[in-house]
């Protein structure tokens, strides 16, 4: 969302080796990053927490922290360019509201089909009654 400030309070920053393209500097050079959010320290509004918690799903830790690993790119500020770009977008998403639902009734002619479609169902089981044998 346009004018929205992440505070800098609000991340942590750690490098981890990990996998992704770089062949055996992969497991040399720390490249990938893991960016940890504190929800509570970003002061987003009620409806956006909710919503970026929902969003978060599993990258969501007890704690109240987002936790992003990127390591697509082979540079360490490639990726942390990365990991804070995905989390502006998830905070952009958050600050959208979801269009309000306006509950409506069925009309007269739908309610005629269920009943009607009713009908036919009790019909057929009531085919498959009992057979008496008189």
């Amino acid at each position: 969302m346009p004018g929205f400030e992440i505070p800098d309070d609000a991340l942590e920053e750690r490098f981890i080796t990990g996998g992704g393209p770089g062949g055996q500097n992969v497991n040399k050079v720390a490249t990938t990053v893991q960016l940890r959010v504190d929800l509570f320290r970003l002061g987003l509004p009620p409806h956006a927490y909710r919503k970026i918690r929902e969003l978060a799903g599993s990258r969501l830790t007890s704690g109240n922290q987002i936790v992003i690993q990127a390591s697509r790119f082979r540079t360490q500020e490639a990726n942390r360019q990365d990991a804070r770009e995905r989390l502006a977008e998830m905070i952009a998403k958050a600050h959208q509201r979801d269009a309000r639902r306006i509950a409506t009734k069925p009309g007269k002619a739908a309610k005629a089909r269920r009943v009607d479609s009713k009908k036919a169902r009790s019909t057929v089981k009531q085919g498959r009654g009992k057979v008496s044998m008189d």
